[in-house]
């Protein structure tokens, strides 16, 4: 390896599997669509056509849909590809695709039906294969047919309650950041007043409207003399007016000294510098050594703005600045959006808190990091809990949390220990995104406890693969409640070939370096970033998206910057 590109056995050092996520929902198949990412040997490429793996994946998309005919959707569009049967219906977005139905809604067959979401795969059915085992009961079945020759009744025929579906899994990294977007904007947003010295880091929940004129009256710009008239000036040594002056009046042909930022008295000519008057103090008179340009160095009043002027607009950054602007403007207090409070729940009977690894057991990395994290990300941390692998503990801690948000590390998956989508279907929580095509980070999720309750992140137990989930779900989320702007996309050049997987996105940790000798600037991957490493994304300012099957040295990829990561100098990371 050269660099820090990516190539031949760099790629594995460490023993981590460039794809692996460590809490795979598929048991290790990289992929929906029938193929297998690994071959014999190691080797990539299709699986033969007989293959277990291609013909579970035939059941599958067939299943699904028949799920969408079932409830008016499953008249396809010609050439429909069956091969995307888990991805994008045409003709339906967002939510609509994730097959959900708005709350209160069956969804029903006939014209417009596919553009009605399903049913919370966890009310009534869960994700998994089989009837959900956190319900009081089964699904409704097909009320019987009539026997032949029976007569016609007055009541008309009951259509077949439509089957319970299951979400769309392994949303397309796209889709799923712009499912949790839209789930943070979704509900009504609360607006606080905070004093200006509480108000940094927030969001203006409300246009900052000028309440006065800036400047609020005629001011001096620089050091020197108020004159009227032409010149020369008579002046009185001992007057003078300072910042903060009373108005006043100026006869012509009079001078008087003033200050940067005093008010300018009425009948003011001109302010003549300090270093271009020259002062006769026998005779008391002033010139100017340059000609004199009336309104020169005066500040007149409503020259940045006037009182009611929109000086920035509702989902502005409170930044020190903007602070600045509306002191200057006339506030005390800010209307503004509040922060979206988070709770953190570390999840593993595997993780130490302090000390060296040993045992088995090993150092929590994660619930250091979150937190810092999301407050950079703008919301209000309480500090991270560690529950275990206990699945009562974890029920009760999200029964009672008051949070609006809740970040779980780790038991996403369907291991013996992995609790978090058993919870979530006993607590009839709304499955939103289940799995997404992205790796690291595969098994994230995305849910809503109740209808007016608090957001569940659900992230992998590796660290880059829930920096991954972090990025992927939690920023858009938390962007959303918060009402920030959401992060501009934005591309660059990427150095040295990087691999990518058969079918889903990478995220591959970066770093900006500047061009050299006319070059273009560009960013370089990083060489550790296996799901369970955390080197590489310490010394990375940005993800590269990577979209499947990889990228060229010299192409251009989609760049997510992290939170603290300097826009300029692009400077290098020091685990390169």
């Amino acid at each position: 390896m050269t660099g820090d590109g990516l190539s031949g056995s760099d790629l594995f050092d460490g023993g981590d599997d460039l794809f692996g996520d460590g809490d795979d929902l598929s048991g290790g198949d990289v992929s929906r669509g029938g193929n297998s990412a690994t071959g014999p040997a190691g080797t990539t490429g299709p699986t033969t056509p007989d293959s277990a793996e291609a013909r579970a994946a035939e059941a599958e998309e067939l299943a699904v849909e028949q799920a969408l005919a079932l409830v008016g959707s499953g008249s396809q569009a010609p050439g429909h590809d069956r091969t995307r049967a888990t991805g994008p219906t045409p003709g339906r977005s967002g939510d609509q695709a994730n097959g959900r139905a708005p709350r209160g809604q069956t969804p029903t067959g006939g014209a417009g039906a596919a553009d009605e979401p399903g049913p919370s795969p966890y009310a009534g059915s869960s994700p998994y294969a089989g009837p959900s085992p956190y319900t009081d009961s089964a699904p409704d079945s097909p009320a019987p047919a009539a026997a032949p020759g029976s007569p016609p009744t007055d009541e008309p025929a009951s259509a077949p309650a439509p089957a319970p579906r299951s979400p769309v899994m392994d949303l397309p990294w796209e889709r799923a950041r712009a499912v949790a977007a839209r789930a943070g904007r979704g509900g009504p947003r609360a607006v606080v007043r905070l004093a200006l010295d509480r108000a940094l880091g927030h969001v203006l929940a409300e246009p900052l409207g000028a309440l006065t004129d800036l400047p609020p009256f005629d001011t001096s710009a620089m050091d020197g003399w108020a004159v009227a008239g032409p010149g020369p000036w008579t002046y009185d040594e001992g007057a003078g007016l300072l910042a903060g002056g009373r108005d006043a009046r100026l006869p012509d042909g009079t001078a008087v000294r003033i200050a940067t930022g005093a008010r300018t008295p009425a009948d003011t000519t001109a302010v003549i510098r300090s270093e271009h008057a020259h002062a006769d103090a026998a005779r008391r008179l002033l010139s100017t050594r340059r000609p004199l340009v009336t309104g020169q160095d005066i500040r007149p009043r409503g020259q940045e703005c006037r009182t009611g002027d929109q000086l920035a607009p509702a989902g502005t950054v409170v930044t020190p600045a903007v602070l600045g602007l509306a002191a200057a403007a006339g506030y005390d207090a800010l209307p503004a959006v509040p922060r979206p409070r988070v709770d953190v729940l570390v999840l593993g009977d595997e993780l130490l808190a302090s000390g060296l690894p040993h045992d088995g057991l090993i150092r929590d990395a994660l619930g250091p990091m979150l937190a810092p994290w999301l407050r950079a990300l703008g919301a209000e941390v309480s500090a991270p809990r560690r529950l275990g692998d206990d699945a009562e503990a974890l029920r009760t801690a999200l029964a009672s949390s008051d949070a609006d948000v809740i970040v779980t590390t780790g038991g996403t998956a369907s291991g013996p220990v992995d609790h978090v989508h058993p919870v979530l279907a006993a607590l009839g929580a709304e499955l939103l995104v289940h799995g997404v095509a992205v790796r690291p980070g595969h098994p994230m999720l995305l849910a809503r406890l109740s209808p007016d309750g608090p957001h569940l992140v659900g992230l992998p137990g590796n660290p880059l693969a829930a920096v991954s989930g972090l990025l992927t779900l939690a920023e858009p989320l938390l962007a959303g409640l918060a009402a920030r702007p959401a992060q501009d996309a934005y591309r660059a050049l990427v150095h040295a070939d990087v691999p990518g997987h058969p079918h889903h996105t990478r995220l591959v940790p970066v770093v900006h370096r500047a061009g050299r000798a006319g070059g273009r600037d560009h960013v370089a991957p990083l060489r550790y970033n296996g799901p369970a490493m955390l080197r590489g994304i310490a010394a990375a300012d940005g993800l590269a998206v990577v979209p499947a099957g990889g990228v060229r040295s010299g192409t251009e990829v989609e760049i997510l910057d992290l939170p603290w990561a300097p826009a300029t100098p692009w400077t290098e990371g020091c685990f390169t």
